[in-house]
């Protein structure tokens, strides 16, 4: 039969067949697509014709785009539905992956035409595009190892093969250790629970095979639990597990890896001539150095530890009035802020969630995009990788712009987190190519005929990844390489963070935030308490942010430790980190750090972005209005159209006249006070 992987796609809008699409077939089409980059790639080092753009950067953004074809649907299946065969065949692929990425940047044919045209740019009539896809791919290979030779590249090439099976084996350590657990709870453990919690409990239970009501590792379901269950026994046993996951010992444990591929980072850096990894990764971020990553987190921290400390008191004294001795613990604190919120503000999560309905939330996003840009969202029929996702084609004025893909609910198939990938890139190098993007996020999946309901940090994170959607959708570039979020890590999540404040903005939330079982809209009291509230317990969000990107900067801006659970240790000591709140990500489970190298030496990119997009949505509040009709023109020509088709910092100086300050930040997350 034909694998139908290699086969044309005459699939609607050219998606995955994914209905016609088995394991088995994966390997020989990997095998076969991989055949023909490396056959590209020869044929571009080995042109006898002098090097062109048209012949050598052109060809290279073309050349393993088959490959790019087979593996954007295999990455799909493989992080929303695991199972054994893929997780078998993603081995497979990394060290294979890493190989011909090596090769690749070894290419001294291929090399030196680059630098030929590197040299001669100055001579060469190019378009702005071109000049920033030939700056990019020239920087991309001295960094990868293009000048490097004899011992030395080969020993790059050994590292980069290695970091990708470790960065593999740490991300399905982490799956297996969130599937394998679950907590029952008994009738009498529901039963002071508010009812969509209880309904989650049992459904979740349902999706696990088990008989009765249990608290699982995903956020969506554990986060409620620490915050409503009276029990602390039980929320010691759930917030113990949910923040140990990947240092449980035994053949998921992945705290010697995180120790490997730290040290294998701090050589790849050293054989590139750089003296940390930190310094090798920022130097083409914003940030440039990693002393002015700290210089940031360390301001803003000085506010939001203040925020906590006073938070923390409060939240103590609560504790003893309910005869309990002993400090404040990290599984208390929700618990206890959830009660403090509901005293205080006359606001709790129960109250709240049924006005958060999933599908009423998908059109909020979907309507602030089209007040915003014009475009439109029609729901389509069409294959998909699984039966819970859903798709729609997205158009502007009757043109097809992409095809929109949510997979919005949890399983234990699926990898924790929430993110936005394509399928396929916006690009027109040789044909006009229109993005297929797809949002995944884990939330709670509903009973049988129930509605889901979000927590207000679901409904947030549904606009986030939407966001990145957009980035993805509205690109208009000419070259892949540049196309919609490929851009500077630090900048990545400016349009992504900036989505998030239309989630506050009150006409939004009165007509999509409407009841799950009479319908009606939120009641204008709540509203105002909504977005009166919206910088509760900031201070807690944010320590346990910056906890966890200063140990990620700590672990690459030096040599690399030895024992990361004890540095970790050292730097959070160091800090001051309250007792109550632990970071975000312990290394064991930091996926985002050590599953592969995006956010390594990385995760303060959403507080770098989070001062843009405050003050990006500030452009919006001068102008009087969250939906302003030019500001929104020069958001998407300059951010959202542009990708990285010019320097991070020129693209926001383009739409807002100057870089920011942190002081839109700090208004923004209440921590001026």
């Amino acid at each position: 039969m034909t694998n139908a992987l290699l086969a044309d796609w005459t699939t609607p809008f050219g998606l995955p067949p994914f209905d016609r699409i088995a394991d088995e077939d994966f390997d020989p089409a990997f095998e076969a697509a991989l055949t023909d980059a490396r056959a590209r790639i020869a044929r571009i080092a080995t042109n006898p014709e002098p090097p062109t753009f048209g012949n050598t950067i052109e060809a290279l953004e073309l050349a393993d785009r088959q490959l790019s074809k087979v593996m954007s649907a295999f990455y799909v299946l493989a992080s929303t539905s695991s199972n054994d065969a893929r997780e078998a065949l993603q081995r497979s692929f990394s060290p294979r992956l890493a190989v011909y990425s090596s090769e690749i940047t070894a290419n001294r044919p291929l090399f030196q035409r680059i630098e030929a045209l590197w040299e001669a740019r100055e001579d060469m009539d190019l378009t702005v595009e071109q000049a920033r896809v030939l700056m990019l791919t020239h920087r991309g290979f001295v960094r990868s190892g293009a000048r490097l030779e004899g011992k030395a590249a080969d020993r790059l090439k050994s590292v980069k093969e290695r970091l990708a099976v470790l960065g593999t084996q740490f991300t399905q350590n982490l799956l297996a250790d969130e599937r394998d657990w679950s907590m029952p709870l008994s009738e009498d453990d529901l039963a002071p629970l508010p009812d969509f919690l209880v309904s989650a409990a049992r459904s979740a239970g349902d999706e696990t095979g088990k008989r009765t009501a249990v608290v699982t590792l995903s956020r969506s379901l554990i986060v409620p639990f620490l915050q409503f269950s009276p029990n602390r026994t039980l929320r010691e046993k759930a917030w113990r597990a949910w923040t140990g996951r990947g240092a449980n010992g035994g053949p998921t444990d992945n705290r010697t890896i995180a120790a490997e591929i730290l040290a294998l980072r701090d050589e790849r850096a050293r054989l590139l001539g750089y003296d940390s990894f930190a310094a090798y990764k920022l130097e083409t971020e914003m940030a440039g150095t990693p002393e002015r990553v700290r210089d940031l987190l360390m301001e803003v921290w000085t506010h939001a530890r203040a925020s906590a400390d006073r938070d923390g008191a409060r939240l103590t004294e609560m504790l003893h009035a309910d005869g309990i001795a002993g400090p404040l613990e990290p599984w208390d604190w929700r618990y206890y802020s959830e009660k403090r919120r509901a005293t205080e503000h006359d606001l709790n999560e129960a109250e709240l969630k049924p006005y958060l309905q999933l599908d009423r939330m998908i059109e909020a996003a979907f309507a602030v995009a089209h007040r915003l840009f014009g475009i439109e969202a029609m729901p389509i029929d069409v294959a998909l990788h699984h039966p819970d996702a859903r798709a729609w084609e997205i158009t502007r004025d009757g043109r097809h712009l992409a095809v929109f893909i949510g997979d919005y609910f949890a399983r234990g198939s699926k990898r924790s987190g929430a993110w936005c990938s394509a399928l396929r890139s916006q690009s027109r190098t040789d044909e006009e190519v229109a993005p297929v993007v797809i949002n995944v996020c884990n939330f709670v999946k509903p009973a049988e005929g129930r509605p889901a309901l979000l927590s207000y940090d679901d409904a947030r994170t549904l606009f986030h990844e939407f966001g990145h959607a957009l980035h993805q959708m509205l690109s208009d570039v000419t070259y892949e390489s540049i196309s919609g979020t490929s851009v500077a890590r630090d900048f990545v999540e400016l349009p992504s963070q900036l989505y998030e404040h239309w989630l506050e903005v009150p006409d939004v939330l009165a007509e999509f935030a409407t009841h799950a079982e009479t319908g009606e809209p939120m009641p204008e009291a709540l509203l105002r308490k909504v977005l009166a509230t919206a910088t509760y317990d900031m201070g807690f969000q944010t320590v346990e942010y910056i906890g966890s990107a200063l140990v990620d900067l700590d672990f690459h801006a030096g040599p690399a430790p030895a024992d990361p659970m004890q540095r970790q240790a050292e730097v959070l000591d160091a800090l001051g980190m309250p007792h109550a709140i632990p970071m975000r990500h312990a290394t064991p489970h930091f996926a985002h750090v050590f599953s592969g190298d995006g956010y390594s030496s990385g995760y303060y990119s959403y507080m770098w972005s989070e001062v843009m997009d405050a003050d990006a949505f500030e452009a919006f509040l001068e102008a009087g209005d969250p939906f302003d009709p030019e500001i929104a023109e020069r958001l998407e020509a300059h951010i959202l159209s542009a990708g990285g088709s010019s320097d991070a910092a020129d693209l926001y100086i383009a739409f807002r006249g100057r870089m920011p300050g942190p002081e839109a930040l700090l208004r923004g997350r209440g921590l001026t006070g």
